[in-house]
Order: C-alpha cells, then sequence, then structure tokens
C-alpha cells in the first residue's frame, strides 16, 4: 500500500474509503451502468416499442397509476413530452386514461393487461441478455458480482 494509500484510509477513519476512493469507484460504476443498460436494451427493439414508452410502461407496471404529472416526473420529462408517450401507450393498447372522478381536468394513467405482458416480455428479454453474457464468466466472478449487487442494493437503501 503506497503512503497516500495509508494517509486517506487513516483520514476517512472507521474504514470507510477516503472520498477519493468512493468517486473513483462511483465512476466506474456509472460507466458500467450505462453500458450495461445499453447491453441490456438491445432486445428492446423485438417489443416494437420504444424506451421512453417501455420505461413509463414500467413506472406504471410497477407503481401503480399515475397522473400525467406525476408519470412526467418520475420520467423526468416535461409533461407535453409525457402526453405524446402517453398518447402513442393508448394508441398501441399498452395503457388506458382515465378522467379523475374528482377533477375532470386531471387523467389517471393506468398500464392495461397487454401492456403489463408486453413490459414483462421485453424485461425477461434484457434479463436473458445478460444472463448470456454473465453465463461466460466462472463461479468466482458470478458470486463476485452477487455479492456486489447486494453492496449496491444496500448503499442505494441508506441513500434513499
Amino acid at each position: 500500500m503506497s503512503r497516500k494509500n495509508v494517509s486517506n484510509a487513516k483520514l476517512s477513519g472507521m474504514g470507510h474509503p477516503a472520498p477519493s476512493d468512493a468517486l473513483q469507484v462511483a465512476d466506474r460504476l456509472h460507466s458500467a451502468a450505462i453500458h450495461l443498460l445499453r447491453y441490456a436494451a438491445k432486445p428492446d427493439v423485438l417489443s416494437g416499442q420504444g424506451p421512453a414508452r417501455l420505461s413509463a410502461l414500467s413506472v406504471l407496471v410497477f407503481g401503480g397509476a399515475k397522473t400525467l404529472g406525476e408519470l412526467a416526473a418520475a420520467e423526468r420529462v416535461k409533461p407535453p413530452t409525457m402526453s405524446r408517450i402517453v398518447a402513442g401507450l393508448k394508441k398501441s393498447g399498452l395503457a388506458k386514461i382515465q378522467t379523475d372522478g374528482k377533477d375532470g381536468r386531471r387523467i389517471q394513467i393506468t398500464v392495461t393487461a397487454k401492456g403489463k405482458s408486453v413490459l414483462q416480455e421485453a424485461r425477461q428479454k434484457r434479463i436473458q441478455a445478460l444472463g448470456d453474457a454473465l453465463a461466460m464468466l466462472d463461479s468466482n466472478e458470478l458470486d463476485c458480482l452477487r455479492r456486489a449487487a447486494s453492496v449496491v442494493e444496500s448503499a442505494l437503501a441508506r441513500a434513499i
């Protein structure tokens, strides 16, 4: 261990990495996550839906009915953009739009059975693509990734 690393370890105390170490790991995880998601999304073209529609559909499937504003906020887009995405989902039979009983100006967007099925199929294809790539690893490497996934999940749970 270099003198610099020893000093960083002492400065960070309690066994926590120095801030610069955490930033280096964060940088690598960020890059790996982007590449991982791009790789996993390759089979999405088979669903016939674009990434924005699949992402919005995922929010509805796993988060339940949303207003247009809630869905736009969840997807980090402006309401007019989400309005076009929702119109496409509705036209494809993947989502239903209902007016709010309390306020006729508000709408509730829900996923249809077809929408849920399309999302689940796309998700399974992503998982299969990742599984095929990971199948090339040996058992030690897979175990390392299993533990790393748990660590990342735990860190995010604590941060949220």
